[in-house]
């Protein structure tokens, strides 16, 4: 099986089928030779920050020489962005021979009466073949979708478990509560591990402190009074991070973005809780924070040009506060983290915002658009669509816009036109291109084609 039929076949498979049971999962790892007992795990769940994290943390332990693999999802453009080796991403073949050896697994569990594996069951059985075959010593490891019943739970004694911040986001599967979803992440919790975890949302860090209590795990918090951000540009943040976990460090993240700040915090105090002898210091850590590369996150791909995979409430959030920070000459503008416009938005020197947006029908769209036309002057805003089967037409997402704010609003179905259009409507000012990660891989690839690399 080459590298396009391995796809081809993957893609066939449902994304949002219904779960298979953890001992299905548990049968076809175990016939792998439970692949994962070979390596050093790091497990990570959470809302919002997850991939993040996991880069943060990958590049730290590659820049300090430990052979790491890393392991997330979804992918923006090809499935072998979820396989990245001491931050080089996995060939094509490699990939094709090691999905061949799953495959022939799967017909002889599927011969014995076992559910054929679902999509991202049969990608996270790859991704552990990958990597023991590479003989990595460390593996952060993402999880798909919740944690309890994700198929990454199966790993039994993963040395760290990590929760970034939780909001309301997969709530049919998940719950319909911040303290619902935060139990379903913190079904990661594993017997006396370590769990570092994001302590923004009282109600989800109440449930994460229980579950850790249950599991007699110790529990290190992050708050956000832990980083004082130090100054930011519209290409990364300079903060103090005193956690008290270890030494105060200046950490600087190469991304605009502040909810980035929580998000390395998070990693460096994993860090020293896998490695309390310090054989990798603070400021050795903090070298591997300004290397990472996390593609589609708040990440610059042109001057100007800022692509963000905001698909739910905190994500939009998040987007709106970075936006807010950038028109306002990088600056936070509002206190504790609120979206609401300010007097000072209307000043002749703030810089010119314009959107391009997209986003799929299983989304709280409406609710999306409205709290960013409310939180940001934006001068202009180009509109398309993606999402196959969950496309919402172009034309209907620039009507809700209308509804929320007087700025120009142009509906351009093709990505592509749609991208041209809005470059023009930047002019001087910055251009944020966020709604779905189905946008970002769509711009990625465009971007990658035009430019003739690869990757962008």
């Amino acid at each position: 099986m080459d590298y396009t039929e391995a796809t081809a076949y993957i893609e066939s498979t449902p994304k949002f089928t219904k779960k298979n049971r953890p001992e299905n999962t548990r049968e076809l790892i175990r016939r792998l030779g439970h692949p994962e007992r070979k390596m050093k795990v790091i497990h990570v769940a959470g809302t919002n920050g997850k991939g993040s994290v996991c880069a943060f943390l990958s590049s730290i332990l590659t820049k300090a020489g430990k052979h790491t693999g890393l392991f997330t999802s979804p992918h923006l453009v090809e499935i072998t962005e979820r396989f990245v080796i001491d931050g080089e991403q996995v060939s094509h073949e490699e990939f094709a021979r090691t999905f061949t050896r799953v495959m022939s697994v799967v017909r002889e569990m599927i011969a014995d009466g076992y559910a054929h594996p679902a999509y991202f069951e049969l990608l996270f059985a790859a991704g552990l073949l990958i990597f023991e075959e590479a003989q990595v010593e460390y593996l952060v490891l993402e999880t798909g979708l919740g944690g309890r019943l994700d198929a990454t739970n199966l790993v039994e004694h993963p040395v760290v478990c990590i929760i970034t911040s939780i909001s309301l986001d997969h709530m049919e599967y998940l719950g319909d509560t911040v303290a619902k979803i935060a139990g379903e992440k913190a079904g990661i919790i594993k017997e006396g591990v370590p769990v570092v975890y994001d302590g923004h949302s009282p109600e989800a860090a109440a449930v994460i402190e229980a579950a850790a209590a249950g599991k007699h795990a110790r529990a290190y918090r992050y708050d956000a009074a832990m980083s004082q951000i130090l100054g930011n540009t519209d290409k990364s943040i300079d903060f103090l991070l005193d956690s008290g976990y270890d030494e105060a460090v200046r950490v600087s993240v190469p991304y605009p973005a502040l909810y980035q700040v929580a998000n390395s915090s998070l990693a460096m105090i994993a860090l020293r809780v896998i490695d309390p002898g310090h054989t990798i210091s603070a400021g050795m850590a903090a070298d591997g924070i300004a290397a990472a590369h996390w593609p589609g996150r708040m990440e610059t791909v042109l001057p100007g040009v800022v692509l963000d995979g905001a698909h739910n409430a905190d994500g939009i959030r998040e987007l709106i506060r970075t936006m807010q920070s950038m028109q306002n000459g990088c600056r936070p503008r509002v206190p504790n983290g609120s979206v609401g416009l300010s007097d000072g938005d209307s000043r002749a020197d703030a810089k010119r915002i314009a959107l391009l947006f997209s986003a799929v029908s299983d989304k709280e769209y409406e609710k999306m658009i409205q709290e960013i036309c409310e939180g940001v002057r934006l001068s202009a805003i180009v509109v398309t669509q993606v999402g196959g089967s969950r496309v919402i037409p172009a034309a209907e997402l620039a009507a809700v816009f209308q509804r929320y704010t007087d700025a120009p609003v142009e509906a351009v179905a093709d990505v592509g036109e749609a991208f041209a259009e809005a470059r023009k409507r930047q002019g001087d000012g910055m251009l944020f291109c966020a709604g779905s990660l189905y946008l970002v891989g769509e711009l990625k690839r465009i971007l990658a084609e035009r430019l003739g690399e690869k990757q962008i």
